[in-house]
């Protein structure tokens, strides 16, 4: 080769930049680089206690995670939350909930089974309450169905208590094993009677509905006419309580 062309290669070989170090480490493979997954941000976190025969199950809990709160031109807030299952410690499933006309200072609890009492811990099925702990106020509930790591949210409802007198839904089924194929509920509320006695009110039944297993869904069917009364009686304070 002649000078000259000796000459011109070697000045092209020295213009050639090196690569920035950042440049360089990018060009490995694909399966070199490390995948970092974005990280869940909650305006704020609650842990929701299962209670059975009073004491609190440790390895099994809710984590309640409030995602995002709205107020309309009627001064109504309205906050959504995400629901996060553990058992074991560990999360199995997750359910989104909104929630309106949300009260400061809200508590959340949840029991198992469908009964008052809590104490089937076994039971699939896991009530939740949500509200401010106080004589007057409406509670937010929630009845959920886990089984398997499948999450359905089967009823909700709204209650309310005060002093004796209020609001609720009642569970009931036919069979005595934990994990019935059917039950149904109605809406029960004891309000005082146009006497305006202290010591007597009225008893009502109202939207009774049946609850039945398949495949795997729970299916739900109104029974009785929508917020219709189809049972009434007048009772004194102190028997209504007393058949509970």
């Amino acid at each position: 080769m002649k000078p000259q062309y000796l000459f011109i290669l070697s000045l092209l070989i020295g213009c050639q930049k090196p690569k920035p170090e950042s440049q360089a480490a990018n060009t490995g493979t694909a399966q070199n680089k490390e995948v970092v997954a974005p990280t869940e941000t909650f305006l704020k976190t609650d842990t929701i206690s299962i209670y059975t025969e009073g004491e609190t199950d440790k390895e099994n809990y809710i984590l309640a995670h409030l995602l995002e709160q709205k107020m309309n031109k009627d001064s109504i807030l309205t906050s959504k939350y995400q629901l996060d299952f553990y058992q074991q410690k560990n999360k199995v499933a997750s359910s989104n909930v909104s929630v309106d006309n949300n009260e400061k200072e809200a508590e959340w609890s949840g029991s198992y089974g469908l009964g008052e009492n809590g104490t089937d811990k076994n039971s699939p099925f896991i009530k939740i309450d949500f509200g401010y702990a106080a004589c007057g106020y409406t509670h937010d509930n929630y009845l959920y169905y886990l089984k398997n790591g499948d999450l359905q949210l089967v009823h909700q409802w709204q209650s309310m208590s005060d002093s004796g007198w209020g609001s609720w839904t009642e569970f009931t089924s036919n069979e005595t094993s934990k994990n019935p194929l059917s039950f149904y509920c109605k809406t029960v509320s004891f309000e005082p009677g146009d006497d305006d006695s202290e010591d007597s009110g009225i008893v009502t039944h109202s939207d009774s509905i049946t609850f039945s297993l398949k495949n795997n869904r729970w299916k739900k069917q109104l029974v009785s006419e929508k917020d219709k009364p189809y049972f009434q009686k007048k009772m004194s304070f102190n028997d209504f309580h007393k058949q509970e």
